[in-house]
């Protein structure tokens, strides 16, 4: 693995970039984004070797797609037109299935493994990028079957380096569950954001009283409204479907208190508990 082509040297495509020099000494590192101040940025920051465009990918050995997922849909194909062969590409996009379909019939598509590393921060752009992020952290593959055998074996070889944990799902599946246990959590948080912004109008009051919860609560609302609404789009029937129980769930906590029914409020809450439980179980 000589070539990296990093298209998007955001925080997931820096990061990857980063952590790979670490692991592959005499690889280069060549960055593709269409924001010239990042890819300068990058190259400042030691993240990226080289500039490249789109018509450089013939010399790839792997490509990682780290862009939003609407431009991904377009970009894709134009990235499995150019590349070799012998070239495996991948991307880190939040959603699977509309992207898994765009390339479906794509005579390239053995040359593509959808991916999806459950990794990041609130934070964009390369001065976002960090060392380690991957590290012991999820990444879902999806429709593995349809890469070349060879190619997934580079794919996993990499993902291993990085010290990913790797788990196969089909793309429905994964748009379902993501749904809930990372975009819902991004619609929370920036509702809650825009709650107290909108209660609070002296913003002095907000810092004074805002502790350490209210601050981890709300740390999801300074993503990037570019990458997420995407997201929200792409996947809008499953976010709608958990939107509507976390509504429901809202509605029931309010009724139990607008009744006095602080018992109820109680089990509700430890009910609920049991969730640190399975969180420590699959860290």
């Amino acid at each position: 693995m000589k070539h990296i082509f990093v298209i998007g040297i955001g925080l997931i495509g820096g990061s990857f970039a980063l952590d790979i020099k670490r692991q592959y000494l005499d690889c280069v590192i060549y960055g593709v984004d269409k924001s010239e101040a990042h890819l300068d940025k990058a190259k400042s920051l030691g993240i990226i070797d080289k500039k490249a465009m789109l018509d450089d990918l013939n010399q790839a050995d792997v490509v990682i797609v780290a862009i939003p997922v609407d431009a991904t849909l377009e970009v894709l194909p134009k990235v499995l037109d150019l590349v070799s062969d012998e070239a495996i590409v991948f991307d880190a996009g939040s959603t699977k299935e509309e992207i898994c379909l765009k390339v479906k019939n794509h005579p390239k598509r053995r040359n593509f493994i959808a991916a999806h590393p459950i990794a990041g921060t609130e934070f964009s752009g390369p001065e976002a990028a960090v060392c380690g992020l991957f590290k012991n952290k999820t990444n879902i593959i999806c429709e593995v079957e349809e890469t070349a055998f060879k190619l997934q074996e580079k794919a996993l070889e990499l993902f291993t380096a990085l010290g990913m944990r790797i788990r196969y799902m089909n793309p429905k599946a994964h748009d379902k569950h993501i749904a809930y246990v990372s975009h819902l959590s991004h619609i929370s948080s920036f509702m809650l954001g825009k709650t107290v912004i909108e209660k609070e109008k002296n913003e002095r009051d907000i810092f004074d009283m805002a502790g350490s919860g209210f601050a981890s609560t709300v740390r999801l609302a300074k993503s990037s409204p570019a990458m997420w609404t995407p997201i929200f789009k792409q996947n809008k029937t499953n976010v709608i479907e958990t939107l509507d129980e976390y509504i429901n769930n809202l509605k029931h906590f309010k009724k139990l208190m607008q009744e006095d029914n602080f018992d109820a409020v109680f089990k509700e809450m430890e009910t609920t508990n049991h969730i640190k439980d399975i969180l420590n179980g699959i860290q």
